[in-house]
């Protein structure tokens, strides 16, 4: 998609057919189809957001319902004050038991209110349908283009509606489909989120917070010798998917907590580039300090232990890792992170790598900022 491409929100016809059930799907919406041109004045007029790989995005009013890619921009709609995304790639990977550690922020399990729209196949027909529900897809059309199989008729198909494409695929940098526009970090997608929700002075709130948890973060991390870590993401059949950290977002509380990635020096493939798995005995060869196990459902430390950690004290070739054998397998934290999430798993792995009890940042003061308290 070109960069110097303009879409006003609502400034084209859209289709006029309704979706069986997508009214159930995005909660109540008043009776409103989505194509209302009127202008409630809660915004100055036309307002415009830019940011690669979609370029200038005008919107004639701050957007009410959205769509999400995945649970990354979807914790950042949280930390902005915002209701929850209609619909998500995949619900069940956004992990709201996160929020239970925050005061006062609760959002419902994602897979009971959320609509996943990945569960067979993303289709432009289902997008056409849901721009009826939602005034903006937070997505990455590229995405879809090079996971999805998408063309680039698929896309402008489905942007005549009206309901504009906004995202960036923050999470990896390790799909060949996106080396050729800029990555951004958390803090950067999440700044321009800001920018389109108009809550700029929350996202500077969030920032500030986080640089003083950096700061405090600083304190813990060692500036020595590093604990290693090998993050895997569990299979059936004793089969895992290996990932090696890189600068995309899902390792941002790893990079932050200075480990030794254990098998970014060896012949293993992060999944993300070649799509690949290792099993047991490869990882034995690595023999990792800490195993860190990433999860498509999230799984309180007791569900982990006694489903995943136990297991391994039994099988032949796990219970001769060190870090079985030492209690070291850990929750890698989620795929998707957003401030709030990123937030929560970083003090949780500091605390079980590092044997920290203090708290890094305040729980109360997120708190605040979610719900408009400063």
């Amino acid at each position: 998609m070109s960069d110097q491409r303009t879409w006003t929100r609502r400034n084209v016809l859209r289709t006029s057919g309704t979706v069986a059930g997508v009214g159930v799907m995005a909660g109540c919406i008043d009776g409103d189809d989505g194509g209302d041109d009127t202008d409630d004045g809660s915004n100055d007029g036309p307002y415009t957001v830019t940011m690669q790989p979609v370029g200038d995005v005008e919107f004639s009013s701050v957007p009410e319902t959205w769509a999400a890619n995945n649970g990354s921009w979807a914790d950042m709609g949280i930390a902005l004050g915002q209701e929850p995304p209609t619909a998500m790639y995949l619900a069940r990977r956004y992990h709201t038991q996160y929020y239970d550690d925050i005061p006062g922020v609760s959002v419902d399990p994602a897979e009971d209110d959320i609509e996943s729209l990945w569960d067979d196949e993303l289709t432009r027909e289902e997008f056409i349908e849901l721009s009826n529900a939602v005034d903006v897809f937070v997505m990455d059309p590229n995405f879809l283009k090079g996971r999805a199989d998408w063309s680039d008729n698929d896309i402008e198909q489905v942007e005549a509606t009206g309901t504009p494409f906004f995202g960036n695929s923050i999470f990896s940098q390790g799909y060949g489909w996106h080396e050729d526009y800029d990555y951004l970090s958390l803090y950067e997608a999440f700044e321009k989120l800001a920018e389109m929700f108009q809550e700029e002075e929350r996202y500077e709130e969030f920032d500030t917070l986080h640089d003083e948890f950096q700061s405090n973060l600083e304190e813990v991390v060692p500036s020595d010798d590093p604990p290693s870590v090998a993050i895997v993401w569990p299979q059936e059949g004793d089969s895992f998917l290996p990932y090696v950290i890189e600068e995309g977002t899902s390792f941002k509380h790893l990079r932050d907590l200075g480990v030794e990635d254990a098998l970014a020096n060896t012949g293993v493939k992060d999944f993300h580039s070649n799509r690949g798995a290792i099993d047991y005995e490869t990882l034995l060869e690595v023999d990792p300090e800490n195993l860190l196990l990433r999860s498509e459902r999230y799984q309180s430390r007791e569900a982990f232990e006694q489903d995943v950690v136990e297991p391994m004290k039994d099988h032949d070739v796990a219970q001769q890792l060190t870090a079985v054998q030492n209690d070291d397998v850990y929750r890698a934290g989620p795929l998707y992170q957003g401030p709030i999430i990123n937030l929560a798993v970083t003090q949780q792995l500091a605390e079980q790598l590092y044997g920290i009890e203090e708290e890094l940042y305040d729980p109360q003061e997120v708190s605040d900022i979610v719900n408009g308290d400063f």
